[in-house]
C-alpha cells in the first residue's frame, strides 16, 4: 500500500488491513522456511515495510492527538 492509501484509512480498516498483511507475511514466511519456494519470493520485503509504514504512520497519528 501506498503513504497516502494508509493515512486515508479509518481506524477500522486500519486494523483489519494491518492483520490481513501480518497474516500474509507469516504464510510467506513459513513457506520460506519449510523450503517451498514462494509464488513471489519479493513479497515478504514488500510486506515487512509495508507494515513498518502502517506503524510509523499510526505512532504519528497518535503524538498528533496528544
Amino acid at each position: 500500500m501506498k503513504t497516502k492509501e494508509i493515512r486515508k484509512l479509518k481506524p477500522e480498516e486500519y486494523d483489519k488491513k494491518m492483520s490481513e498483511a501480518k497474516r500474509e507475511l507469516m504464510i510467506l514466511q513459513g513457506q520460506a522456511k519449510t523450503g517451498t519456494p514462494p509464488k513471489n519470493p519479493g513479497m515478504i520485503k514488500k510486506l515487512r515495510r509495508t507494515i513498518a509504514k502502517m506503524h510509523t504512520i499510526r505512532n504519528e497519528k497518535n503524538k498528533e492527538e496528544q
